[in-house]
């Protein structure tokens, strides 16, 4: 994918990104930690998480287009470098809300059946904290990755002043 509407689908799809990893990330530490809302969020926590893994290398394809038809320079190249690094953290995000889903589920259905079983305390733990680790690290790498491109865009691109050429008089 390259245009839509005639504009780089880059600058379209990386909004995507920006909106699902945090949201996603969000879901997945609520699920984590508060296991009714894991079972509320039921299906849709793991489906949030694919298409946010879907969506990151679309965007970084999309990207890799829209370099190839920019004037290259040191900022576009951290930008691009930057952007190759959030497939992991977006894999590792489906992966542990994969298996919040499943493990609420496994819980949901044996307090069905009458006995709850929940995983020891060390395993929620370890979830807890792996999935803060991750949903942390994602969040961070989306901002970071957005600054880079920012900068690479707006780089020496506007004015600190106004120009005086319609704006709000």
């Amino acid at each position: 994918m390259s245009l839509v509407n005639g504009l780089p689908a880059h600058i379209l799809l990386v909004h995507f990104v920006v909106v699902l990893v945090p949201l996603t990330a969000l879901a997945l530490v609520v699920g984590v930690i508060w296991p009714k809302a894991a079972q509320r969020m039921g299906v849709v926590l793991p489906l949030l998480a694919l298409v946010t893994l879907v969506s990151v290398p679309l965007t970084a394809e999309a990207g890799e287009w829209l370099e190839g038809h920019v004037d290259g320079n040191a900022l576009v190249r951290r930008h691009a470098e930057l952007g190759d690094g959030l497939l992991p953290w977006a894999g590792g995000l489906f992966v542990l809300a994969a298996l919040v889903w499943w493990a609420s589920g496994r819980t949901a259905a044996s307090g069905a059946a009458g006995r709850t079983r929940r995983p020891a305390a060390p395993v929620r733990v370890a979830a807890a904290v792996l999935s803060l680790v991750v949903a942390a690290g994602a969040v961070v790498d989306v901002y970071r990755i957005g600054d880079s491109g920012a900068k690479a865009a707006w780089h020496d691109g506007f004015s600190k002043t106004a120009s005086g050429g319609g704006g709000d008089d």
